[in-house]
């Protein structure tokens, strides 16, 4: 099982991710550096968070103009896993691998601080080992993580069953209070149509092991990394 972290201008995440992946799988990831044109085979791709080329004109927006993103769109079309998080998400959105866009956060104040989420999904390589209505804590930290799309694509979302993370309080419950960017419909995350790209604002990579604090986010990467684990045997 092969994995890659995209490195971007301004990417500081990626140090955190590798870190992650490397505990977890036994096997530290590739890099890629964003100028390169082709990426070799491997079995997940991950878009780190940070704040690449400096969050210039909008975030996300210069990243999904890369060299290497007709690499990954092509990767994430044959059905290869893709995760973005955080920036990774705001460059997903921007380069049309997912829909919608993130904007300002609703206080215009940047976040930084552990949140609740709820798990509304488990159809995902993803998600496997969470169970459906879950409540788990994460991290966030951005100033852009404020979730906007139409309505006809939130509807499709919802329908389609799309929407993989909410924000939330210790409860369950969704509210105002426990959503950290006034994000539309307290979305924390989504997939694509196909299910193999999923973006989230929250760092799942933050919080794996006891130093952490906990280790809530573990499920994420045991659950895709012993997906294509599987599918690679």
């Amino acid at each position: 099982m092969k994995s890659a972290v995209v490195i971007f201008p301004g990417s500081n995440r990626d140090r955190d991710m590798i870190a992650a992946i490397g505990k977890i799988s036994g096997r530290p990831p590739l890099t890629l550096w964003y100028a390169e044109t082709d990426i070799p085979p491997v079995d997940l791709i991950v878009l780190p968070g940070g704040f690449s080329y400096g969050d210039y004109l909008r975030t996300g927006a210069i990243a999904a103009h890369a060299p290497i993103m007709p690499a990954i769109a092509a990767k994430a079309a044959a059905g290869v896993p893709v995760l973005g998080v955080c920036n990774g998400f705001q460059i997903l959105c921007e380069a049309g691998l997912l829909p919608g866009v993130l904007m300002r956060n609703a206080s215009l104040r940047f976040v930084c601080r552990n949140i609740h989420l709820r798990v509304e999904s488990t159809n995902t390589a993803f998600t496997a080992l969470y169970g459906r209505g879950d409540i788990i804590r994460c991290p966030v930290s951005h100033g852009e993580g404020n979730y906007r799309t139409d309505a006809e694509t939130l509807k499709q979302l919802r329908d389609e069953d799309r929407i993989v993370f909410r924000y939330c309080d210790a409860d369950g419950t969704a509210n105002d209070d426990a959503n950290p960017n006034g994000s539309l419909d307290d979305i924390a995350g989504i997939v694509n149509k196909r299910r193999n790209v999923l973006g989230m604002m929250p760092h799942p990579e933050n919080l794996i092991e006891p130093l952490h604090g906990g280790t809530d986010g573990r499920h994420l990467f045991e659950s895709v990394l012993g997906r294509v684990s599987e599918v690679a045997e």
